[in-house]
């Protein structure tokens, strides 16, 4: 097995484990007979779980950014960032780490920036420029705007189920909708 296509076979492992058993209760040792690597081979890119989880995390959560930022108007824009929040919300391995072990990503909400919030920026920052090149999205540093959609993005991931009796996934949808238009919307 190559490098890569071992640690693709380490993460899909490690994926499997946390979806079984939840991250606290996942072993290297046992990503690595999943993965049907020795364990030194998973501690050579690996030292421990989090480390690992924090990979995997990153991986998934990338994969579910939109490879385009499309036709670089506000609209097609805001579309990407809620389908995005919608599948952040329902990926099995994300409602997971909610359910058994939250706390996982208390550094990524208070502390620091993780991989995927990094590249999430990136495309925000992109779409937005875009956007300003097109008139659709309002002036404004695109790093400062980037930063706040992010945050509203990350709350309606994060928070969602506190408020889902008053505001179910589909009226959440909307109502994110709604508030980025707004705050991206040229000011007249």
């Amino acid at each position: 097995m190559t490098s890569s296509r071992n640690e693709d076979a380490i993460l899909d492992a490690a994926k499997q484990c946390v979806l079984a058993v939840g991250m606290r209760r996942t072993t290297l040792a046992e990503i690595a007979r999943r993965a049907g690597v020795s364990r030194p081979t998973v501690y050579r890119r690996w030292p421990d779980v989090r480390t690992l989880s924090a990979d995997l995390l990153t991986r998934e959560l990338v994969a579910l950014i939109p490879a385009d930022t499309g036709e670089g108007t506000r609209e097609h824009g805001i579309d990407g960032i809620v389908r995005t929040v919608s599948a952040v919300r329902q990926h099995p391995l994300f409602v997971k780490i909610l359910e058994t072990d939250p706390e996982l990503l208390t550094t990524y909400v208070f502390d620091r920036l993780g991989a995927s919030q990094q590249r999430i920026l990136d495309v925000l920052t992109a779409a937005i420029r875009s956007g300003q090149d097109s008139g659709t999205i309002r002036r404004g540093d695109p790093d400062e705007l980037a930063a706040m959609v992010l945050l509203l993005a990350q709350s309606a991931v994060l928070s969602a189920r506190i408020v889902s009796d008053a505001l179910p996934p589909e009226r959440l949808d909307a109502q994110l909708r709604v508030v980025l238009d707004a705050y991206l919307s040229p000011q007249e």
